[in-house]
C-alpha cells in the first residue's frame, strides 16, 4: 500500500504538470476503475472455485508488471499520459479480485465477534501507508526523481507477495455437485439474486452508491483545488494527503480497540452523515491549508467505522463460502456510481465550475460570499455541495425499516441451515 500510494503521488503531479487539467486526472482515475468494476461479477465467481490465496498474489503481481512498464516507459522518456489510460486498465482489470478473495480470506480465519476490529486493522494500514506515502514521495521524488519512488513500489509488491506465502487461508468447504451444477454465468449472477432477495443488504449497498456517487466527484479534483489555490505547492498537497492518513490511523485504532458499534448499522449511516457533514464541507469552505487538512481528518477518521461496521455485517450475514460472488455484487452495486462520476467531474469542473467562480464568472455573484472567487474555488464549491448532499443521503436511509433494522430482521449466517440458500443459485 505504502508502494503504491507513494506512485499514485507521484504520477498525480507528473500528470497534473503534463497537461495542467482536471480532466486528465479524472480519467486515470476512470480507466482504473471502470474496467476494476466491470469485472467484478466475474471475479467474484471465480474467486469462489479458486484458491483464495494466489487470487491476492495474482493481483498484486499484476499490479507490479504494469507498475513496471510504467517504469521502462518514464525511464525512456517516452511516457505519455494515454499509456497510464491503459496501464491503468489492465491494472484494475486484476485488482477486481483483491476485495473479494481477501473479505473472504477473513470470514475463515476468525471469529465473527472479530470482524469488526479486523476491519479497524486493515483501515489503519490503509491509512498508515497514505500517512507516510506523500511526505516521502515528497521527500523522495527531489532525490531519487520518479523512477526512484516507481522501484520502490516495484520491491513492495515483492515484499507483499513474499509475505503472503506462509499464510495459512482455510478453504470454504463446496461440493463437487455445487460446483458442477453452476455455470460461470450463474455464478457471476448469484450475487445480484442473493442482495436483491434481501432488501436490508440491497439497502445498505444503495447507501453507498450514493455515497460513492458524490465523492467519486470531487476526490479526483483534490490535486487540483489545491495545486490551483497555493501556486502548485506539492508540500501542501502533500500534507492535506497525510492529513487523512492521519485521520484514517485514528479511526482504524479506535475501531481495532473497540470494534464499533453493538449496532453497526449507525456505524455506516450516522458515519456516512458525519463523515459528508464535517469532512466535505469544511474542505469546501477552507481558504487555508490548515481547514483543508482539518477537514481531510475529519472525513478519514470516519472512513474506518463506516466500512468496518458495513464489512462486520456483511462477514456475518452470507455464509463464506459464497462471498466471492456475493462481495461482488456487493462491491459493484457500491462503485459502479464512480465511473459515471469520474467521467462527468472533469468536465464539469474545466468547463464550468472553475470558470463560474473567477472573478466576473457566473457563479461568482452567488456563491463567491461564501467561499471566495479565483483559481480552484469552482471546486471548493463542489466539495461544499456534496458535503451537504451525501449528509442527506445517510440520514435518509433511516426511513426504511429494512435498512435501519438490517442486523435483526436478517438472520447470521451461522444460525441458518445454509443449504437452505443453494436455491438462489438456480
Amino acid at each position: 500500500m505504502l508502494g503504491s500510494s507513494m506512485t499514485n503521488f507521484a504520477l498525480t503531479i507528473w500528470a497534473w504538470e503534463k497537461t495542467g487539467t482536471a480532466t486528465a486526472l479524472a480519467l486515470t482515475g476512470l480507466a482504473f476503475v471502470l474496467p476494476n468494476i466491470l469485472v467484478y461479477p466475474v471475479a467474484g465467481a471465480l474467486v469462489d472455485r479458486w484458491n483464495r490465496k494466489l487470487v491476492m498474489m495474482l493481483s498484486d503481481l499484476a499490479a507490479g508488471i504494469g507498475t513496471i512498464a510504467i517504469l521502462l516507459l518514464y525511464s525512456s522518456d517516452m511516457l505519455q499520459i494515454w499509456h497510464l489510460y491503459i496501464i491503468f486498465t489492465f491494472m484494475g482489470l486484476f485488482q477486481s479480485f483483491q476485495f473479494p478473495a481477501y473479505s473472504a480470506a477473513v470470514s475463515t480465519m476468525m471469529d465473527k465477534e472479530q470482524y469488526g476490529r479486523a476491519s479497524g486493522m486493515l483501515s489503519l494500514a490503509q491509512s498508515a501507508s497514505g500517512i507516510f506515502a506523500p511526505v516521502a514521495a515528497g521527500v523522495l521524488i527531489g532525490v531519487v526523481g520518479t523512477s526512484g519512488i516507481l522501484l520502490f513500489d516495484i520491491a513492495s509488491f515483492i515484499i507483499a507477495i513474499g509475505s503472503l506465502l506462509p499464510v495459512h487461508i482455510p478453504q470454504p468447504v463446496v461440493s463437487a455437485e455445487k460446483q458442477e451444477k453452476s455455470s460461470l454465468l450463474q455464478d457471476s449472477l448469484f450475487g445480484f439474486k442473493y442482495i436483491l432477495a434481501r432488501k436490508g443488504l440491497l439497502g445498505l449497498q444503495l447507501a453507498f452508491f450514493l455515497i460513492n456517487f458524490t465523492g467519486s466527484l470531487i476526490f479526483p479534483l483534490l490535486a487540483p483545488m489545491i495545486l490551483s489555490q497555493t501556486n502548485n505547492n506539492t508540500v501542501t498537497l502533500g500534507t492535506v494527503n497525510s492529513a487523512f492518513g492521519v485521520g484514517g490511523v485514528v479511526g482504524g485504532l479506535l475501531l481495532s480497540a473497540w470494534g464499533g458499534p453493538k449496532k453497526k448499522v449507525h456505524g455506516v449511516l450516522l458515519g456516512m452523515t458525519l463523515s459528508s457533514l464535517l469532512g466535505y464541507t469544511v474542505m469546501g469552505l477552507a481558504g487555508s491549508p490548515l481547514f483543508w487538512a482539518l477537514g481531510a481528518f475529519i472525513m478519514m477518521s470516519f472512513n474506518p467505522i463506516i466500512n468496518g461496521s458495513n464489512q462486520a455485517i456483511w462477514q456475518s450475514k452470507v455464509p463464506p463460502e459464497m462471498q466471492g460472488r456475493v462481495f461482488s455484487a456487493r462491491a459493484f452495486i457500491a462503485l459502479i456510481s464512480q465511473p459515471i462520476a469520474m467521467a462527468i467531474t472533469g468536465p464539469l469542473a474545466d468547463g464550468f465550475l472553475l470558470p463560474g467562480m473567477m472573478e466576473g464568472g457566473s457563479l461568482a455573484p452567488i456563491f463567491g460570499w461564501l467561499i471566495g472567487v479565483g483559481p480552484g474555488k469552482g471546486i471548493s464549491l463542489l466539495y461544499l455541495m456534496m458535503g451537504v448532499i451525501s449528509a442527506v443521503f445517510g440520514l435518509s436511509a433511516y426511513m426504511f425499516k429494512e435498512v435501519r433494522d438490517v442486523e435483526s430482521l436478517l438472520p447470521d449466517h451461522d444460525a441458518i441451515d445454509t443449504s437452505s440458500t443453494v436455491v438462489v443459485e438456480v
